[in-house]
Formats: C-alpha cells, structure tokens, sequence
C-alpha cells in the first residue's frame, strides 16, 4: 500500500516542485534585477547611496520621503546619466534573452540564437549604413528604423534561403545565418572604409558595443519595440509549447508551423533591432540566458520567455556594472565582456547538458 500511496502521490508531489521552483527563480530573478539596478545607479563618479537613489525616485513621483542627494550634481547625474542607462541594460539585456528563448523554440535547437543566425549583423548593417549617409539619416526613429527594416530583411534571407520542400531546416537556418554574418561583416568593414572619422568612430562603436550613449530619448524608442516584442512572444507561447512535439503533431493540433515561424521570425527582427539600434552588436545574452532558463524552469514557453526576459536582463545590468566599474575611469566594451564570459559559461552549460545524456557522442 505504501508503494502505491508513494506511487500515485508522485505525479502530483512533482507539479508542486516545479510550482516551488519557478516561484523561487521568479522572486530570485526579479530580487537580483532590483538590487542590481540599485548598485548601477549608485556606482560613479558622483558618490550616491542606495538611501538617496530611492529618495530621488520617491521625490520625482511627489513623495516627499528619504533622503535627496547629497551631492549637488547628484540628482541630474542620477536621472540624466545613471537611470537611462539602467533602464536601457534593462530592456536590451530582456529583448535579447526573450529574442534567444523564442528562437530556441521555434527551431527546437539551443543553437538557435539572434546573433548565430545573422539578425544582429544585418541590423547592425542598416543603421552602420545610416551612419555613413549621416546628417538628417542620423535622427534616433531613423536609425531605429533601418536597423529594424535591415534585420527583417535579414531574418527574410535566412529563412527563404534555409527552407526545403516546403520546410525550415534548422542546420541550413544556422548555416546560412553563418554566411549572413560574414557579408554582414564586410559590409560593415566597407562601410568603416568609407565613412569619415566621427561616422567611423561610431561604427567602431557598434561593433564593440556599449551603453554609454544612454538617454531618455533612445530608452523612449526601444521601449516599445521590446515591450511589443516581449509581449507578442508571450502570447506565442502556447504554439511553441505544441510545436515542441513534433511538426506533426503540432499540425494535427492546428498549429500553421510556417506562420508560427514567420511570426516568431518578425518578432526576433523587432526585438533584436530595438537592441541593436543603440548598443552595438551583443553577443551570448540571447544564447546563454535561454539554454541556463531551460536547464532550470524546463521547457514551457510563457514560463521561460518571461524568465528569459527577466534573466537577459540581469545579466546585461551586471554585464554593464562590470564594464564601467572593472577599470578605473574606463568605460569598457560591453559586446567584449558578454563574448569573453558567455563562451566559456555556455561551453560549460553545453559539457553538462552532454554529461547528462551520457557523454560526447
């Protein structure tokens, strides 16, 4: 009877634990973006404590609470430099990692990330382009708009390119997306050659990528690009769920695979260009963050989008923190942090995944 009882509760006990621990990650994710935010906002060259961080928040929405300030350049370093840049790491860093789970699903690979796939190079191509053309191009919708209307077209080419008898291969997804890259990377190199000193200095910019040209005006442009972005995955989600049981299945459930993929295809090409218009080209965050959410959450899609969101964006906020704090009065890249410590963790992640199953086959 014991066996049966321990048996029959098992199923049960299970959906508990996974209730448990996705409760744990969420409050453990939403916790750490706070306090990483808070610390962000602290650290430079102005001196601020958390005390008066929160005081200038609660001052600026008419609560006369906490402490202002102390420093008299304070509270316009905190809302002009300090908080666009945070918000900023926010968004790119949850664009990315929302933009990376949705890949991985719609392709069922964990290789299936914007930046493999060439969504990051062609965005980076529109808007390096745009910095050429300069004067009047320059102006931030205009940028934001070339970036977007380069990755759609680029996400277009690979998927037109990658599909066989009327299907998506996803090793010729990543094939392509491997050569998209490359005419990516000349163009952007011919483009450098061409370009004046100052349009070079940003181009140069963008490969590195940085935050330090955050402002209220850019956060007020990828803001609802990724916000749209996050949310139309989110209401994706349940097909993604289908479509993980097979292409068959999914169709014998109603689901339209092509059109599933279309639209996950556009929504990448949203999020990834309201990432890329202002920060350069990201390596890892929409690669990593998705495959770690996966090993922890599981495979649901709404569950992981939203952890992806979340967890993308604390990764970019330290990733951030750490590139204006490692060097004394340097503003480090912030694409070269991202590469140099998301390769070796998802190679990491990979190994374990591989030991898991059994070892290298």
């Amino acid at each position: 009877m014991t066996a049966v009882t321990d048996s029959t509760a098992t199923p049960g006990s299970k959906k508990e634990a996974g209730a448990r621990r996705s409760t744990v990650v969420f409050v453990g994710l939403i916790v750490t973006l706070v306090a990483l935010a808070l610390v962000s906002a602290c650290l430079g060259q102005v001196p601020t404590s958390p005390a008066e961080v929160i005081g200038s928040l609660l001052h600026r929405i008419g609560l006369d609470l906490g402490p202002m300030p102390a420093h008299p350049a304070g509270d316009v370093t905190l809302w002009q430099v300090r908080f666009p840049r945070v918000v900023l790491a926010m968004l790119v860093g949850a664009a990315l990692g929302c933009a990376g789970a949705l890949l991985q699903g719609v392709f069922a690979n964990p290789l299936a990330e914007p930046g493999v796939i060439g969504v990051s190079s062609g965005a980076a191509v529109g808007a390096s382009l745009v910095i050429v053309l300069g004067g009047a191009f320059t102006a931030g919708w205009a940028l934001a708009g070339a970036a977007f209307v380069a990755g759609l077209i680029t996400t277009a080419v690979v998927y037109a390119l990658s599909r066989s008898n009327g299907r998506t291969e996803v090793v010729t997804v990543i094939l392509t997306g491997v050569a998209v890259n490359a005419v990516a990377g000349g163009l952007i190199a011919l483009f450098t050659f061409v370009a004046d000193p100052a349009a070079r200095d940003q181009i140069v910019f963008w490969q590195l990528g940085s935050l330090g040209g955050a402002t209220w005006e850019i956060v007020s442009i990828v803001a609802p690009l990724a916000l749209a972005g996050i949310a139309a995955a989110i209401v994706l989600a349940p097909k993604l769920d289908l479509l993980s049981l097979g292409e068959s299945v999914a169709r014998h459930l109603g689901v339209d695979v092509e059109r599933v993929r279309q639209a996950a295809i556009v929504i990448v090409a949203v999020l990834v260009s309201a990432a890329v218009a202002f920060t350069g080209i990201i390596l890892f965050v929409g690669l990593v963050v998705p495959h770690l959410m996966r090993m922890v959450l599981g495979p649901a899609h709404r569950r992981l989008i939203c952890a992806s969101a979340l967890c993308g964006a604390a990764t970019l906020l330290a990733a951030d923190l750490g590139a204006r704090t490692l060097v004394p009065n340097a503003d480090l890249p912030l694409g070269m942090l991202t590469a140099l410590v998301g390769g070796p963790v998802f190679f990491w992640m990979l190994r374990r995944t591989r030991a898991s199953q059994g070892g290298w086959a």
